[in-house]
């Protein structure tokens, strides 16, 4: 595996004081925010001086009931070709469910949900990732996420889980060491524990973070410092093995550069302090491993070569479907709790949900906090509570604009103009037509709207 180093996530906001920092040896792009033909400048400039670019996707679902939609595959590629990438990294999540397997219209998590740790799910995992694997030009490594709610009747650790997906699969594993702690919090998981099941010899490398703790629910926030606790998980995971690499992340809030340069020194002196032990109990990394391969090796093969074979796979689809419909319904579209669920978690669940929504359509279409001054936020949660997401945030800005305009009827007639000349912008033709029977109709419209 390629060794990486010290790096930080890169950001548009920071990317100036990103290239500015001493020892930075790789940065790691949201995969969705890049495109190909139009690197940044600074992107760009960071790959001249032989900065290792790794883009990381978002929006793939590995974990969900469909098969990785082969355009998204495509353009996860596409940008890993484009950046000269070793590898490229995904979530072990789900973010969408409905659709065909339901019968049902399509819903978007618009984040990342925790799929559950059963046979079922690991079955249309292992093959969703082997998909991506073929069709994608580099090496993939797949991260496991926080989660403020638990599934019920799950049948595996955490630990368990990524060891039969790694055996299965050959994937590498991208370890956030900020989500361990977030489970250790919010589902009492031991990161000791899940840190001594994990193949850690797949590691390809390692995310911190910082987050916040709000009435005993950890929210792995990425805009806040990065706390000691982390910092000893990291600890524990570097005395089993020196990750390839180390990634800080930050996503919103960014300190100055000198804050962000002192949470790199102390995740590099976290390592320096604690070299891998070779002597730990029960033998060295590799040699649990190894031991834990020839118990489970045959029920492995076993299971994956009927997957392979379509025996499992399709059966357990449908049930990994409906499970994951009736969860993300009821987080996003109010339908009841499905049985088994922590409702007070689901309903912190939720409203975690509608407040991203709200933060990247924010951050997406800015003028829509301008337009409506105080009243943006209050207006988009009230809105996100009755209409789930079905089409990515930026199809979400447009039609909660148009909800304003055409259901909530804007009383104030300035902000009305203004916000309706903004969604005719955005929700026509592109670029606008010169032809006088469009320009007319456009107008026509206009009128109609303000009456």
């Amino acid at each position: 595996m390629k060794q990486l180093g010290t790096g930080i996530g890169w950001r548009p906001e920071i990317a100036e004081a990103v290239e500015r920092m001493p020892g930075i040896d790789w940065v790691e792009a949201v995969a969705e925010n890049v495109c190909p033909g139009h690197l940044p400048d600074p992107l760009l400039r960071l790959r001249e001086r032989g900065v290792t670019v790794v883009p990381h996707g978002v929006s793939l679902g590995l974990g969900g009931a469909d098969r990785p939609a082969e355009n998204r595959l495509a353009d996860l590629a596409a940008r890993a070709e484009a950046l000269g990438a070793p590898l490229v990294t995904e979530h072990i999540a789900f973010v969408r469910a409905g659709g065909a397997l339901t019968a049902s219209p399509l819903l978007e998590a618009g984040h990342l949900l925790p799929v559950p740790r059963t046979r079922d799910a690991l079955d249309v995992l292992c093959e969703n990732v082997r998909i991506a694997q073929d069709a994608l030009p580099v090496p993939l490594a797949v991260e496991n996420i926080a989660a403020l709610i638990s599934w019920p009747g799950e049948e595996m650790t955490e630990g368990q889980f990524l060891y039969d997906l790694v055996d299965r699969t050959g994937v590498r594993l991208l370890i956030d060491v900020a989500n361990l702690h977030t489970n250790h919090v919010n589902r009492g998981e031991d990161p000791v524990k899940a840190l001594d099941e994990l193949p850690v010899e797949a590691i390809a490398y390692v995310h911190v973070a910082g987050g916040f703790e709000r009435d005993g629910v950890w929210h792995d926030s990425h805009a806040h410092p990065v706390p000691q606790a982390v910092l000893d998980v990291l600890a524990e995971l570097s005395s089993r093995v020196r990750p390839p690499g180390v990634l800080l992340e930050r996503d919103e809030n960014f300190p100055e550069p000198a804050e962000l340069e002192g949470e790199l020194r102390a995740i590099r002196e976290t390592l320096e302090k604690n070299p891998p032990k070779t002597d730990a109990p029960g033998g060295s990394a590799s040699q649990k491993t190894a031991s834990r391969k020839s118990a489970s090796r045959k029920t492995a093969a076993v299971t994956a070569a009927a997957t392979e074979a379509g025996a499992v796979t399709e059966p357990a689809r449908q049930r990994l479907a409906l499970a994951q419909t009736a969860l993300l319904s009821a987080l996003v579209g109010g339908t009841p709790v499905p049985e088994g669920f922590d409702r007070t978690r689901l309903a912190v669940q939720a409203r975690a949900l509608a407040g991203k929504r709200a933060d990247v359509v924010a951050k997406l279409a800015p003028e829509l906090p301008e337009i409506l001054a105080g009243s943006y936020r209050e207006a988009f949660l009230a809105y996100a509570h009755g209409h789930p997401m079905t089409g990515g945030y930026r199809r979400d800005a447009l039609d909660f604009a148009a909800h304003l305009l055409f259901d909530a009827r804007v009383e104030d007639t300035a902000v009305r103009q203004r916000l309706s000349d903004w969604w005719w912008e955005r929700s026509g033709p592109a670029p606008l037509s010169r032809r006088p029977a469009a320009r007319l109709a456009r107008a026509t419209r206009r009128v109609l709207l303000r009456r």
